[in-house]
């Protein structure tokens, strides 16, 4: 059975590549945007409604409350055990989103350390007495090839580093996935690219859309259910920004624009991350019968 993976950076196109592709080979889907794991999180992670999914099934959608915090290593067990249980029964299976975490959690062998919470709770307060920078050069003492892919800027994953490397006694960089080791055979990945130009446009016009569908209120509904006291949900983008706006008063108009600029800088960050990983087939940004028709051949 098939295993395939669509990737790219956000609006670049996947989901429509996805849909034509599962209707073509019979396939189903497995998600793997970190953020759409959420139930009520639906405009603001451009979630396929149950008509555009045009009766292809879809897995690891809605599955969390906003209350709880996605986490890779959850989300590697239940998407092996779905891909696993859908290749035993016969199906093809496509993999499709822009966590490319996620992605790699799933076909590479990417090991989770258990979680110490007395561990994490002292190096959380650490951080917060001695700040981001000083953190980070204990990283770079302990694991200098973390230091190197991990900014100074990103405090969480600094932590996380830094409990793994406390718990397992490793550098953090042992856990990392290995391209050479596939938990999967034969899995054909392919990326979609776009000039930036062309993405940071479709971007500004996803936002505007999602606001004329309602995102606000969306936002606003959620607030009522608890995304504040989750910390992951919380941080999406667009939900931030209106979170944001809608508690200090400030300008919904404004919270767009950094929507849309916020959007972009995580559009590079994406097209970095897997322009690293030489598996990945590139398709132009042509139609999606294309498109469809270059997968098949290389199928």
């Amino acid at each position: 059975m098939a295993l395939i993976v669509i990737c790219g950076a956000t609006a670049s196109g996947k989901s429509g590549l996805s849909i034509a592709l599962a209707k073509e080979i019979s396939a189903e889907i497995i998600n793997a945007d970190s953020m759409q794991l959420y139930r009520g999180m639906d405009i603001g992670t451009a979630k396929l409604t149950i008509v555009e999914r045009e009766e292809i099934p879809h897995h690891l959608l809605d599955i969390l409350d906003v209350t709880e915090d996605a986490n890779v290593a959850s989300y590697q067990q239940l998407a092996r055990a779905k891909i696993d249980e859908l290749q035993n029964a016969g199906k093809n299976v496509i993999i499709v989103g822009g966590t490319g975490l996620y992605i790699k959690a799933i076909i590479d062998e990417l090991n989770f350390p258990d979680r110490d919470i007395q561990v994490r709770d002292r190096i959380d307060k650490e951080a917060i007495e001695l700040g981001a920078i000083e953190m980070h050069k204990r990283l770079q003492l302990l694991d200098p090839i973390a230091a190197a892919k991990i900014p100074a800027n990103n405090l969480r994953r600094v932590v996380r580093a830094l409990e793994v490397i406390e718990l397992t006694g490793a550098p953090f960089t042992a856990q990392l996935p290995r391209e050479d080791v596939d938990h999967y055979q034969g899995v054909r990945q392919f990326g979609l690219v776009m000039d930036r130009s062309t993405l940071d446009q479709r971007i500004s016009q996803r936002v505007d859309q999602m606001w004329e569908l309602g995102f606000v209120a969306e936002v606003q509904q959620l607030i009522s259910t608890g995304i504040t006291s989750g910390k992951t949900a919380q941080a999406a983008l667009g939900y931030k920004q209106i979170i944001n706006a809608l508690a200090d008063g400030s300008s919904l108009e404004l919270a767009k624009e950094e929507t849309k600029r916020a959007t972009r800088q995580y559009a590079r960050r994406q097209e970095t991350w897997f322009s690293r990983d030489s598996r990945i087939k590139w398709l132009a940004p042509e139609s999606t019968s294309s498109q469809l028709e270059k997968i098949l051949v290389l199928l």
